[in-house]
């Protein structure tokens, strides 16, 4: 076993890190405080390619698999959670439309005709600097799909109706990342119809300027201010069936397939708790500007320091075990320990974040410091479906029980 990252990998990082730290790190502080939306750093992003990470290497991308993606999350994180997170969503649609498309069972006619439409909007994204939402939440009662959606329950409250050279979508979508700044929103729907459920689930790219399409309320949360995920409203808008991210029945067939995929929303997480980390020590010994020095009682706080560091490293182990084995169709076993690792990070963040502005002292508590705006936006790791803690924690128990209609299996190989 060895979970050193490759020299790519290790270029990648680099690269990320150095992206965090001098640029979106000093701007982050003006996003958070507008709620804006911080495209500058999407410019930065695209002038380093990173817009094509997960695009394959023969369609102009970097070629990254799912993998490398988390390990260059973990980093953007560190200077700004908010970028990081709507990067994601970019990121994972990429990833979906390549790889992890190749990895799923189609016919030779649906896989050709996939390969030509994710070409055009692959060639979009490496060209002209596309990028992509993933407007997944919806405000609708529990469905059939729900109960069969193995990944934590899939709603699905927007439809579309089949037409002539393609569909009329309806719908409302809610914690829209990157609401009205993306030019694309890669859009879950379930086309109307008597077929079995899983046939008529369809992935969609919506244009943000399509008619119909609006993003309305306003957006004044509590932490990870600078994604600006209002809602999407879709009022008989016109897709074309070019516009199929995946081949239609795929995107109930991948969520099921692949447990790993919304893993990813920990990379940000695991980036922000080493944030916390560094910004207590710097503020500790005196780099952060404007922190006391020397700072008093610094030898009383150095345990939980340490236990600061115990804690992410045990996170950052278990995390990176996990994603290095995400493949489709993937042994219980690794899907648990998917499980532990997202819950793991869910908790140490807010843990760690916290603990940060303790061991500082009360002014570590003002906004003209960064340690309140990570405790304010570790908050949103427990609220991220579909693998809440409730969701992930059922489904470990029932799964190690056998009572999912599987075979038990502990944690363990």
């Amino acid at each position: 076993m060895d979970l050193q990252p490759s020299s790519r990998q290790g270029e990648l990082i680099a690269l990320a890190r150095r992206l965090a730290r001098e640029r979106f790190a000093p701007r982050a502080d003006r996003h958070d405080r507008a709620a804006s939306f911080p495209f500058v750093d999407y410019a930065d992003l695209r002038a380093e390619g990173l817009l094509g990470l997960c695009v394959p290497e023969r369609y102009g991308g970097i070629g990254a698999d799912y993998e490398t993606y988390c390990l260059v999350a973990e980093q953007l994180a560190q200077g700004n959670a908010s970028t990081a997170l709507t990067f994601n969503m970019h990121c994972l649609t990429m990833l979906m439309m390549g790889p992890i498309a190749d990895n799923m069972p189609m016919s030779p006619v649906v896989r050709e005709r996939h390969e030509k439409l994710r070409a055009a909007k692959f060639r979009e994204v490496v060209e002209d600097g596309a990028f992509y939402g993933q407007p997944h939440s919806e405000p609708v009662e529990q469905g059939e799909t729900d109960a069969r959606l193995g990944v934590g329950g899939r709603r699905f409250g927007t439809t579309a109706r089949k037409v002539d050279g393609g569909y009329v979508v309806n719908g409302r979508k809610f914690f829209v990342s990157l609401a009205g700044c993306a030019l694309y929103y890669a859009t879950p729907a379930i086309r109307l119809g008597d077929e079995p459920w899983i046939e008529r689930t369809l992935y969609l790219q919506v244009p943000k300027d399509a008619p119909g399409v609006s993003f309305p309320g306003e957006w004044d949360p509590m932490g990870m201010r600078a994604t600006v995920s209002r809602d999407m409203l879709l009022r008989d808008v016109f897709v074309p069936d070019g516009a199929e991210v995946l081949p239609p029945g795929l995107f109930g067939a991948m969520y099921n397939a692949f447990p790993h995929l919304f893993l990813s929303f920990s990379a940000t997480f695991l980036g922000l708790m080493q944030a916390a980390w560094d910004g207590a020590l710097a503020y500790l010994t005196g780099r952060m500007p404007g922190a006391p020095i020397p700072h008093t009682e610094i030898a009383a706080k150095g345990h939980a320091i340490a236990e600061m560091l115990f804690a992410i490293e045990a996170a950052r182990a278990l995390y990176y075990r996990a994603i290095s084995v995400a493949q489709v169709d993937p042994p219980l076993e690794a899907v648990q320990r998917a499980r532990a690792a997202h819950v793991t990070v869910q908790r140490a963040v807010v843990t760690i974040s916290q603990e940060a502005i303790r061991v500082c002292g009360g002014r570590a508590f003002l906004r003209r410091y960064p340690l309140e705006r990570y405790a304010r936006d570790a908050r949103a790791a427990a609220l991220m479906r579909p693998w809440t803690e409730e969701i992930a924690t059922q489904q470990a128990w029932e799964a190690a029980l056998g009572l999912d209609g599987k075979r038990g299996a502990a944690a363990g190989a």
